[in-house]
């Protein structure tokens, strides 16, 4: 195989765009190889998000179709008792409608909601996410306040675990297929508690059989 044709695995730090992850790779492999080389990703993850990219160089980005359709292991913090425009950090947080501390729920409680998500579910993609709506970026036109509806989509979740709990902070790991945005699914858990939820912080540490651990850090 020629040298240039590559799977590259990267550990994403946060505060870093995907898109920007692909610029530095090329950068590198520029320098190595001392012309440019075609990289591309195959799915991207949101710059507050870390964990597992694979990127494809050379002539293996014709294969990124092989890469679309995996499975997807993350772990995520969500907050509740809160939520947020964009369904992560960077909306805009809102205290969710309480009546008192009776609203902390108990892990049994938490348990008991995430296991009903399991199995294939309807979800609506966020707004603010890549999705194309009518040739546009559904981020970009939520940005602009336009009025535009997504299509809900089945997924399906694998699994869910409760990693830790202390309210008003959950920390859980769940196996889920592609398509699947877990923004929505906090915000859905949220919804289903009654005492609504954003994400904090997500980590993707798998992607089918491709692990995290194995990855290079930028």
């Amino acid at each position: 195989m020629n040298p240039e044709d590559r799977i590259i695995l990267i550990d994403k730090p946060a505060g870093i765009s995907s898109f920007g992850v692909v610029a530095k790779v090329r950068a590198r492999l520029r320098d190595e190889f001392g012309h440019k080389v075609k990289v591309g990703h195959t799915g991207t993850l949101d710059p507050f998000a870390t964990g597992l990219l694979i990127l494809l160089s050379g002539k293996m980005t014709k294969k990124s179709g092989d890469f679309l359709k995996l499975d997807k292991v993350y772990e995520a913090t969500l907050k509740l008792g809160y939520v947020s425009s964009t369904g992560d950090p960077e909306g805009e947080i809102q205290e969710y409608p309480s009546e008192g501390p009776e609203d902390e729920r108990s892990e049994k409680d938490v348990s008991l909601v995430l296991n009903s998500f399991v199995g294939e579910i309807e979800q609506t993609p966020p707004r603010f996410s890549a999705i194309k709506i009518n040739g546009e970026r559904a981020y970009k036109l939520a940005r602009k306040g336009k009025d535009f509806e997504i299509p809900s989509r089945k997924v399906t979740i694998y699994s869910i675990e409760i990693l830790d709990y202390n309210y008003p902070e959950l920390k859980i790991r769940c196996h889920v297929s592609s398509g699947t945005y877990i923004r929505t699914l906090a915000e859905d858990i949220g919804k289903k508690l009654g005492t609504g939820a954003y994400l904090t912080s997500l980590r993707r540490l798998k992607i089918a059989n491709y692990d995290v651990k194995d990855a290079s850090v930028l």
